[in-house]
């Protein structure tokens, strides 16, 4: 409601320092989400962190800083954790719809100029062609507006507005001018009450990240428990707890448990995981797509529903000329000319633009007379002299006013222009008369003649169509959630070759979720749909078990763009929409997209066979430490010796395997493939590596630096066979890579600075020929694994357009 007794000059001085000293200003300062403070601790404060701060302070302690190298993974995962949530806050918190603009009050009787969140309730704002709306307001005073309101409805036709109605802020101002007054301001304001909800804090679906955090959240369980079995074990090896304890040899035993308890954490899989997005994501950057998330790059690749805003999504926002559909049996003379003078001397929006490059004006006519097109009357025209000597007004708006008489031909103009209509186009209509016409006549003459009807059309996105057929060919569906009118959206869908392109009035729809899912399964095109809707029709789809991708431009589409498991803004979308959107095409090019898909199978798929190596280290630290803790035997490995093998058969080669080219298709099950492997091989090495250290004891003939070598060339061996079967199918550079593997063993073996370092030394004859049986027989079960694995075959794809 307008507050009373508000005059026309404006808001006092006073009054407006009332206001803001109420907090009634259009301010949107303060932050929704998490502190960096939050944040920090969010991403430090873990348990496994603990457990890794834990075991480095006590390595450092007792003097063993070459065992404590694993504590510079620990620091690089925190790290990349605070940075990537905290990108994330920043665009959240620069989450509004309004922003940087400028406004025009009337303040005590004077126009003053002030930014758009100095703005208080109840001013008087001067509003023009060319403004945007900078908060809720009425239109108080005579005048009326054209505007557009499509960022916030969807609604691609602009909206009339006279005295009384509301303007919303964020609402582009076509044509008009007038003076409105502020009702509702800061996060009150329809725009940002519908943005409130997008501005929670939230991390993209990732089904990478989902099932590392599931490993993860079982680990959390078992490790505390295996590291005291361990602990245990290595105390009675030395004589019991108070024998080591009084003896001083519980320092030895506290490092073979460091090294059990962190060999059982994929440390450098969040890590790994993390720097496969980056590279992703930097890639991406080099297309013009901008990713806002990084775990965003995967998820298109296993979208299996797109959803598609329409209005600046799948069309450009410009208007197109469709065709002339002529009234009258003979064809009147200097339309065609007419035509060419609206289109190049009327306002330059979206209607004259359109109508200026189908009627280009090849010579400059100078007009006896011109009306501008006003919002109020619905036409402008232009009188022209014809060349028998006498002149000929053209009449050109709206159908149902420049056609309104009543003779047979008006009625029939009419009746044209509504079938039109109805088939999704935009019409416009032209009618002649002989008489003159000025700018201060709100009736048309009396002798107005229909001419002709013009349809328009929104321009459909030059690479909108191949797109659409690419991702059709991927077996995604296409769906459109628009809000403008069903028959316009019903058109665009049949041009752009969607199958069952019957529009769905959404207006219309009951709230029932169960209804809602069923109609959106059946049904392809929806028009009229709130803000609201747009939300409740992609979750009704998750629901189904799909995974949603939804793009957009409007502040309309941030409800639905947020829920979305990936939301995709064009260029040209509000600032609202872009904070909230996980990807950003920076050059409005729908030519992108599968770029952004092929990016998203090279991650994933890659990451799988990534962290089929992180989990068979898992797998086999957890199960070696179980048997080790059971049989009460010594934990074959020193940390720092751990630390060596990982490099060799799993860092270096990671960060090989996740960054190669990789465009099959993907199939979910990325954690139950990951582990039908890992579990499997990390048995083969457990046991492989528990009865090589059987033969040690059982033969007594050697020491402990020996045991621990001869496990640790047994795990080189078998981690670099591990290597072999995920990296399949071999290429020259896998193979050499391979090769490079097994090469680094025997230096690291050999080569004294190294082997110093870790405490590694050949082993001597028979434990040599025992330790490379058992990599032959390990390397043998990790193969049978390998074949066992159920997986899809692979379907290579191409780039798509």
């Amino acid at each position: 409601m307008i507050t009373p007794n508000i005059p026309m000059a404006g808001l006092s001085e006073e009054e407006v320092s009332q206001r803001v000293r109420d907090g009634l200003v259009n301010d949107l300062s303060t932050p929704p989400s998490r502190s960096l403070l939050a944040i920090v601790r969010a991403n430090v404060l873990t348990l496994f962190n603990g457990i890794v701060v834990a075991g480095f302070s006590l390595l450092l302690f007792l003097g063993q800083w070459r065992d404590a190298l694993f504590g510079l993974a620990a620091i690089g995962n925190a790290l990349i954790g605070v940075v990537q949530e905290y990108r994330a806050k920043r665009s959240l918190d620069r989450l509004t719809i309004v922003h940087g603009a400028m406004a025009r009050v009337v303040r005590e009787g004077n126009v003053q100029e002030i930014p758009a969140h100095d703005v208080v309730l109840d001013d008087l704002l001067l509003l023009s062609a060319g403004d945007q709306v900078p908060a809720d307001a009425h239109i108080v005073g005579p005048g009326s507006l054209e505007v557009d309101e499509s960022l916030l409805t969807g609604e691609s036709a602009p909206v009339t507005k006279h005295r009384g109605d509301v303007l919303l802020a964020g609402s582009l101002v076509f044509t008009g001018s007038c003076h409105t007054r502020v009702f509702r301001v800061g996060h009150e304001t329809f725009a940002n009450r519908l943005a409130a909800d997008a501005k929670r804090f939230s991390l993209v679906s990732s089904e990478i990240r989902t099932g590392i955090n599931r490993v993860l959240r079982v680990l959390a369980w078992v490790v505390l428990p295996v590291t005291l079995l361990v602990l245990n074990s290595q105390l009675l090896q030395q004589g019991g707890w108070e024998a080591a304890l009084a003896s001083g040899a519980w320092a030895q035993s506290a490092v073979s448990t460091v090294a059990s308890t962190i060999a059982m954490i994929p440390l450098g899989l969040v890590l790994m995981t993390s720097v496969a997005f980056a590279v992703g994501a930097v890639r991406l950057a080099g297309q013009k797509v901008l990713v806002q998330e990084l775990a965003a790059v995967e998820v298109l690749a296993r979208v299996d529903v797109l959803c598609l805003d329409k209005t600046g999504t799948l069309t450009d926002g410009r208007m197109a000329f469709d065709a002339v559909h002529q009234l009258r049996g003979e064809v009147q003379d200097g339309w065609r000319q007419a035509l060419a003078w609206f289109g190049a001397n009327q306002p330059a929006n979206a209607t004259s633009l359109s109508i200026g490059d189908a009627f280009p004006l090849k010579v400059q006519l100078t007009p006896l007379s011109s009306v501008p097109f006003d919002s109020t009357r619905k036409w402008s025209s232009v009188t022209l002299p014809n060349l028998q000597g006498d002149s000929s007004t053209w009449i050109l708006g709206a159908p149902e006013v420049v056609f309104a008489g009543e003779s047979p031909d008006c009625r029939l103009a009419r009746q044209r222009a509504g079938e039109l209509v109805l088939s999704g186009v935009r019409t416009m209509g032209m009618s002649r008369s002989s008489q003159c016409t000025e700018a201060t006549e709100s009736a048309l003459p009396g002798d107005c003649e229909p001419v002709l009807v013009l349809t328009l059309r929104e321009s459909i996105r030059w690479d909108a169509p191949r797109t659409l057929a690419y991702f059709r060919e991927q077996d995604v569906t296409i769906k459109i959630l628009s809000g403008d009118d069903p028959r316009t959206v019903g058109l665009l869908a049949r041009k752009l070759g969607l199958e069952n392109p019957d529009a769905i009035d959404a207006s219309k729809l009951t709230g029932d979720p169960a209804a809602l899912q069923d109609l959106v399964d059946a049904h392809s095109v929806f028009g009229r749909v709130s803000p609201e809707q747009k939300r409740e029709l992609v979750l009704a789809l998750q629901r189904r078990g799909h995974t949603v991708a939804m793009t957009g431009d409007g502040v309309n589409d941030t409800l639905a763009l947020k829920v979305a498991d990936l939301g995709i803004a064009m260029d040209s979308a509000a600032p609202a929409t872009k904070a909230v959107a996980r990807i950003v095409l920076l050059d409005g090019r729908f030519s992108r997209l599968p770029a952004v898909v092929a990016e998203g199978r090279r991650v994933i798929n890659n990451m799988e066979r990534v962290s089929m190596l992180f989990l068979s280290k898992t797998a086999y630290a957890l199960v070696i430490s179980l048997l080790c803790g059971a049989l009460l035997l010594p934990f074959p490995f020193l940390p720092r010796q751990l630390s060596a093998i990982d490099g060799l058969t799993i860092g270096l080669p990671a960060f090989f395997l996740a960054l190669l080219p990789n465009r099959h298709d993907y199939t979910r099950g990325f954690l139950r493939r990951s582990l039908a492997f890992s579990i499997p091989a990390g048995v083969a090495i457990a046991v492989g590596i528990t009865a090589l250290n059987f033969y040690v004891q059982a033969t007594g003939h050697f020491s402990v630096d020996q045991a621990r070598s001869a496990s640790s060339m047994a795990l080189a061996l078998i981690g670099s066979w591990i290597l072999a079967v995920i990296a399949r199918p071999l290429n020259l550079r896998k193979a050499a890579v391979i090769a490079a593997m097994y090469l680094g063993t025997v230096i690291v073996f050999t080569f004294p600075p190294l082997s110093g370092f870790f405490r590694l030394e050949w082993p001597p004859g028979d434990l040599f020929l025992a330790t490379f049986v058992v990599a032959v027989a390990s390397s043998t079960a990790v193969e049978i694994a390998g074949r066992l694995r159920r997986s899809p075959p692979p379907r290579p794809h191409g780039e798509g357009p």
